[in-house]
């Protein structure tokens, strides 16, 4: 039976490592086109939310998840055994030193990047094999800007962009308001075959 993306944010398990919402995964994972066989990695995984639905995408494939809080690379194990995906392999470690030995990639996703996005996004270069997909989701526009401008000059890529603003009605007593979440940004670059 194939995955449809999209599962609730209340079914992870959280802790207090930042986690992709259900409505940026449902844009990134359509961004990503994911192919059952394919090899991802997702750097700065947090909680493993996207790690776990690539993974059910990727159900032949494998999923790498890079993550370098110690509490993220414990959820994203917890996650991953909580949704029987045995092609996440997680990896604690901060990038680009964790991106060395990795295998070539069908897409890589970059949720973080601790401030080196210029050196992770050139290992990742190397990383993606042709006709693969880079998507990367900032919420500062400083991230904008940097993967913006990096990705724009590699003559190898088409890149497009948006900004995601999601904003969920909650019921309180009998009325409905709206609860914002914090805009996204999604770079979706595809390298050419």
């Amino acid at each position: 039976m194939n995955h449809r993306i999209g599962i609730p944010d209340s079914e992870f398990v959280r802790g207090d490592i930042p986690m992709t919402k259900q409505e940026i995964r449902i844009l990134t994972l359509a961004k990503a086109g994911i192919g059952s066989g394919d090899t991802v990695i997702d750097i700065g995984a947090g909680t493993g939310s996207l790690s776990i639905e690539a993974a059910l995408l990727a159900k032949e494939g494998r999923v790498i998840a890079i993550e370098r809080e110690p509490e993220g690379f414990d959820l994203i194990q917890v996650n991953a055994a909580k949704f029987k995906t045995a092609n996440v392999e997680a990896r604690l470690g901060a990038a680009p030193e964790a991106l060395a030995g990795l295998p070539a990639a069908d897409v890589i996703l970059i949720g973080g990047s601790g401030g080196k996005l210029p050196e992770i996004l050139g290992c990742a270069d190397k990383l993606l094999k042709p006709g693969g997909r880079l998507i990367i989701t900032a919420v500062t526009v400083e991230t904008l800007s940097t993967a913006l401008s990096n990705m724009r000059q590699r003559s190898a890529y088409s890149v497009e962009a948006c900004c995601v603003q999601v904003t969920r009605i909650q019921q309180v007593g009998a009325s409905n308001m709206f609860k914002a979440l914090n805009p996204i940004y999604i770079i979706a670059c595809n390298k050419e075959g």
